[in-house]
């Protein structure tokens, strides 16, 4: 779900195609399932606050808080050849009984066979380091495609990879309770066979609720589920084309139907609408030291 203020219009030569900051989610062919474990310095022992600095409880009840969170629309693949048209309609993101509920619809809209809805809090939420905690319940079925994820916000190095992403949990219906945590930079990523990944089977990622967690520093970025890690990516201290996490980023979370990696096994319209529900998202900031 990005959003706001300006485009910016990069070409991703490695990619072969031309895409706007809203289309700068790359194709998901993962190549590098290990996680990110490089040799370096001891971790730094980096402590974050108590309460949250910037958080959504999901407490009220219509559209989400335009506060924090704008919307991505349009319905050009999103970079990912993905078949959904994403809308501000309550019917594919509202909040009710305190969840967030994202849904991908079986709709025509704009020529797409399908709706869905992306959120971004850019311009409202943007973060340098922090803890980032999201509890959620994912769709069910071939074709769904959850992520919940961060970009930058100013592109200071380039358009992608060269900037950065940051996905706190993505997964594919076809491939059932397989959670992935990555991230994505101009040394790392999948086009050239170097993206640095982690994969774990979590049963009832559809059924029940998850936390899903990054703490992010200036010396790596280490993944969350329910607690336990599974992702470690650091700073090598090579410069920003393996670590450009040294400048602002943005959350979105969103349910694409189909693309690249989506549709990989192929699709099942018969399974939507289906639904990602966010019970909170809170963002916790890293103490100074």
């Amino acid at each position: 779900m990005i959003k706001n203020i300006f485009t910016l219009v990069v070409t991703c030569s490695l990619l072969g195609v031309s895409f706007s900051e809203a289309q700068v989610k790359p194709t998901q062919e993962k190549t590098d399932r290990s996680a990110a474990t490089a040799s370096q310095p001891a971790r730094q022992n980096w402590t974050f606050e108590k309460k949250p600095s910037w958080f959504d409880e999901f407490n009220d009840s219509g559209r989400p808080d335009s506060t924090k969170w704008g919307y991505d629309i349009g319905g050009d693949g999103w970079g990912n050849n993905e078949l959904q048209y994403y809308t501000n309609s309550l019917s594919n993101s509202s909040v009710n009984k305190g969840v967030l509920t994202i849904t991908a619809r079986s709709e025509k809209r704009e020529g797409k066979e399908y709706t869905s809805a992306r959120l971004v809090s850019k311009n409202k939420g943007d973060f340098l380091y922090g803890r980032f905690e999201i509890k959620a319940r994912l769709p069910v079925g071939k074709g769904t495609w959850p992520a919940i994820w961060m970009l930058p916000t100013d592109w200071s190095y380039g358009g992608w990879p060269a900037s950065g992403e940051i996905d706190i949990m993505e997964h594919v219906g076809y491939d059932q309770d397989n959670v992935h945590m990555s991230v994505h930079t101009e040394t790392y990523h999948h086009s050239i066979g170097t993206q640095k990944t982690a994969t774990k089977i979590i049963p009832g990622v559809s059924k029940d609720f998850h936390v899903y967690r990054v703490d992010w520093t200036p010396d790596s970025i280490t993944g969350f589920i329910d607690g336990k890690e599974m992702f470690h990516f650091v700073n090598e201290g090579t410069g920003f084309k393996a670590w450009p996490f040294d400048k602002r980023f943005h959350l979105l979370l969103n349910v694409a139907f189909g693309g690249n990696w989506g549709a990989a096994k192929g699709i099942d319209p018969q399974v939507l609408p289906q639904n990602m529900e966010v019970d909170y998202v809170r963002v916790y900031k890293m103490n100074e030291k």
